[in-house]
């Protein structure tokens, strides 16, 4: 399993599709690891290169001592870019791995070639809210939260007709380090992204989930109205929106990915 060390903590990552082919990095959701992505790796390495990671504090990447910043896990993207050899990248990331993508949209802008913004936000929840987070999972570890988690990131329907799936999310949460996961809700916390990303010159698509009780919908809009020229993609999901509409959340992916240059 590959590892790389970048900006100072060691990262899991794995590269699956034709060596040449354009590259794309997928970024995980807080709680999560790049597992997620893979109802998307079958469609995707038929023509794109897919760089998964584990965020630092999950999987199998390293849990630093936290808070973790946007700005730290954005450096980490660069990082593990250059340790892979790659110039330039398309980058689509989930809720926290939105936020990493707004950062990168901003300040690497010279290596993300085209951004999707997935079940995210410029300024997600309040630090009241992280705060009494953070203190559950310290007190109660992650199994505190694993249940209710999981059942937010699912709508009802769908959590009625692929139970198992929702085990093995429910599972995948639990199995988060605690100290990882607290690490990572202090940098969601303290990131307000809301003045900056007006700056973003990579072309963006903006994906929401129609029942996301995470994400509101006027925060979604807000991304698409600021971001210049972005997109706007609107799924019958709620938070994972990429495992719930799996089918329609990679059409859109890889839509967006192949439309020509200018159009």
């Amino acid at each position: 399993m590959p590892f790389a060390e970048s900006n100072g903590a060691r990262i899991h990552y794995q590269i699956d599709g034709p060596a040449g082919a354009p590259v794309l990095v997928l970024s995980n959701s807080l709680g999560t690891n790049f597992s997620m992505w893979d109802p998307q790796i079958p469609a995707l390495t038929s023509r794109y290169r897919v760089l998964r990671y584990d965020t630092r504090g999950h999987g199998q990447s390293a849990v630093t001592p936290g808070p973790y910043s946007i700005m730290q896990l954005g450096r980490d993207v660069v990082g593990l870019l250059d340790a892979a050899g790659i110039d330039r990248a398309h980058f689509c990331g989930l809720s926290m791995g939105g936020m990493i993508g707004m950062w990168l949209g901003v300040y690497a802008s010279g290596r993300i070639h085209r951004l999707v913004l997935c079940n995210t936000a410029a300024k997600i929840g309040s630090p009241e809210m992280w705060n009494a987070r953070i203190e559950m999972v310290r007190t109660q570890k992650m199994e505190a939260i694993a249940e209710t988690q999981a059942q937010r990131w699912f709508t009802p329907a769908f959590i009625a007709r692929a139970p198992a799936v929702v085990a093995a999310t429910r599972q995948m949460i639990a199995n988060t380090s605690a100290d990882g996961y607290t690490a990572n809700c202090g940098a969601i916390r303290d990131m307000d992204q809301r003045e900056t990303i007006a700056k973003i010159r990579a072309r963006t698509l903006v994906i929401a989930g129609a029942h996301d009780p995470v994400i509101p919908a006027a925060d979604v809009r807000y991304l698409a109205d600021t971001i210049p020229g972005a997109k706007l993609v609107e799924l019958n999901a709620s938070h994972l929106s990429n495992i719930e509409a799996a089918d329609g959340f990679t059409n859109a992916l890889v839509n967006f990915l192949n439309e020509p240059e200018g159009k």
